[in-house]
């Protein structure tokens, strides 16, 4: 005797289409944030507000972000990708050392030049409002440690003196220094203030590249 069909299962497509509904919100109260930052700035933008304009409800807002700070790291996250910050694991596992530090300044110009004007407006209202301060501070000392770990591999690559204390110990004061330099010049505020500057945002790019290699002393 044939066994009956089971009955098709369900579940898997209307999953997909609970999570493709959830992209598409997430992505409408991205874009009402991000007009907020844009436009009325920081300290107006509240979770009520932000539901309300972007046609969900608080408790959707807050299974999608949790809290105003979650949803300032979705927003940033999403810059980064749309900026190509999702090279930088790439350049991060680079084996060529000559490659690294070119790869690694070409990851923060691009971004940097990617949305400028926006990400100016960001660090702006940042000054002045201590909870998006936080935000962006956070992303800043990633990108100080970053710059710590490139410059630890490009020392290791030029082999450090070993011979007495004296020259471990000014190894390892050259790299705190380089470090610091690294991470300095590839600031947005220094990109920016370059850009304005020179007047193309390539020709900023470059200048960054060629100071990284003064003062890195690296070809």
């Amino acid at each position: 005797m044939a066994r009956p069909k089971a009955a098709p299962c369900k579940r898997p497509y209307s999953l997909g289409k609970r999570l493709e509904r959830s992209d598409h919100k997430r992505t409408r109260i991205l874009a009402v944030a991000r007009a907020h930052l844009e436009s009325n700035g920081f300290l107006n933008l509240t979770l009520d507000a932000l539901a309300r304009e972007s046609g969900v409800t608080r408790q959707t807002l807050h299974n999608l972000f949790g809290t105003k700070a979650g949803l300032l790291e979705a927003l940033f996250d999403q810059l980064a990708l749309a900026g190509g910050m999702d090279r930088m694991r790439v350049v991060m596992q680079t084996i060529d050392a000559d490659a690294l530090l070119p790869a690694f300044v070409k990851v923060f110009t691009d971004f940097w030049s990617k949305d400028r004007l926006f990400i100016r407006r960001i660090h702006g209202i940042a000054a002045i409002d201590p909870e998006l301060g936080v935000a962006v501070e956070a992303r800043n000392r990633r990108r100080q440690m970053a710059a710590a770990r490139v410059v630890e591999r490009l020392s290791r690559g030029k082999g450090a003196r070993t011979d007495t204390r004296a020259d471990l110990k000014h190894d390892a004061a050259n790299q705190v220094r380089q470090a610091a330099a690294l991470y300095a010049l590839t600031s947005f505020e220094f990109f920016d203030a370059l850009a304005q500057s020179v007047g193309t945002v390539q020709h900023a790019a470059d200048l960054v590249l060629a100071l990284v290699k003064s003062q890195l002393a690296t070809r």
